[in-house]
């Protein structure tokens, strides 16, 4: 009786051991005050030389998916022409091996990069104002533009 009553505690024991957790706080949030809203504007300048750059990706690359091997073939094509920052009217040819696995990837298009970065002022806050409203508002394109 002594024996099962030893043995009853021990399991208790055991198992109230085994259930501890420990809980560790590595992080804290702290409140700060920004502006909702800033608006950035920069110059997009265009290469007049269109490259086209082949890109073969590796199995990590592929188990991305097809948008990851096209967009790792951009970036790659940027490095080796220049380190552009986008490719413009970009193009691509894919070459399959079944139907999932990406054998080669060809990107084409101009290289850009953004330079002189500023902050908007007024005037140019209503130019975009403007091109705004042209493109989501058909009344307005059809009255300034002519078109619908």
């Amino acid at each position: 009786m002594a024996k099962k009553i030893l043995t009853v505690i021990s399991v208790v024991a055991m198992l109230g051991m085994a259930s501890c957790t420990t809980t560790i706080n590595s992080a804290r949030t702290e409140r700060f005050s920004s502006p909702a809203i800033t608006m950035t504007f920069a110059d997009l300048v265009v290469s007049p030389n269109k490259i086209t750059y082949t890109y073969r990706p590796t199995d990590d690359v592929n188990r991305g998916g097809e948008a990851n091997v096209i967009n790792t073939a951009v970036r790659q094509a940027l490095e080796a022409n220049g380190r552009g920052d986008v490719l413009v009217e970009m193009q691509y040819t894919l070459k399959k091996s079944g139907k999932k696995n990406v054998k080669e990837v060809t990107v084409s298009g101009y290289p850009a990069t953004y330079k002189n970065f500023r902050n908007a002022d007024e005037e140019t806050l209503k130019a975009a104002a403007m091109m705004n409203s042209l493109q989501n508002d058909p009344e307005v394109r059809k009255k300034v533009l002519g078109i619908f």
